[in-house]
């Protein structure tokens, strides 16, 4: 079985590529080049995919950086230091608009050309930072879309599957599960505003986010924080 797996080389991505590997899916990794701040996440996908034994990875160009709109692709300061309540009171300046949508109709056609019909994509409805397009409805309404936009799908060929094992799960289980898999987290990069050498900043909402998980997971996070 085919399946193609979104990979920022970020914790979840990263879980769910090992998820994937471990259900016997030949993993298709790809990842994108979208002119985030944190493009070091790029290198740390490479890494990943390499060390999981995906059977190919590509990074897709695609330049966000145009319209900007989020802290990641613009000018604009990442929100650091915030607590619990903060994170869930809206939507971030982190968040950039439509990614997940652009991203996974780029799978999509990627899957079709492989005669794939699984996608996998780590989003997570729990512990995360209240992002539209990460909520289980959006995931299943692209699905339905999914099946209706594709050649394959309109002659029956395939049913398009998009796969989310981690959309139910804490930031705790998530690390126990990567654990579980063998994932070496120092392969990792989570971290929104990394400095020039990639070091992890400690304080933005991802960083939080991955510290409070492993925390509460009672293993040690390998990682170098700046703070």
């Amino acid at each position: 079985m085919k399946a193609v797996c979104l990979l920022s080389g970020g914790l979840d991505s990263s879980t769910c590529l090992a998820i994937a590997r471990g259900n016997g899916y030949s993993c298709y990794a790809l990842s994108f080049d979208y002119g985030q701040r944190h493009k070091v996440e790029l290198d740390a996908a490479a890494r990943v995919a390499a060390a999981l034994g995906a059977e190919g990875h590509i990074t897709v160009p695609i330049n966000l950086r145009v319209f900007g709109g989020s802290a990641l692709t613009a000018d604009i300061d990442v929100p650091k230091s915030r607590d619990a309540a903060e994170m869930s009171g809206g939507i971030p300046v982190t968040y950039v608009p439509a990614r997940n949508t652009v991203f996974l109709s780029i799978a999509l056609a990627w899957a079709e050309v492989l005669e794939a019909s699984d996608i996998f994509i780590g989003v997570n409805a729990i512990d995360y930072s209240g992002y539209p397009d990460c909520r289980p409805e959006f995931i299943e309404s692209f699905e339905r879309m999914a099946n209706l936009a594709t050649k394959a799908g309109v002659e029956g060929r395939t049913r398009v599957r998009i796969h989310t094992p981690l959309i139910a799960m804490s930031k705790a289980d998530i690390v126990r599960t990567a654990h579980s898999l063998g994932l070496d987290f120092r392969l990792t990069h989570s971290c929104y505003d990394p400095d020039a050498s990639g070091r992890p900043c400690g304080l933005c909402d991802s960083c939080l986010l991955r510290k409070k998980g492993f925390a509460d997971a009672g293993l040690e996070d390998p990682l170098d924080y700046r703070a």
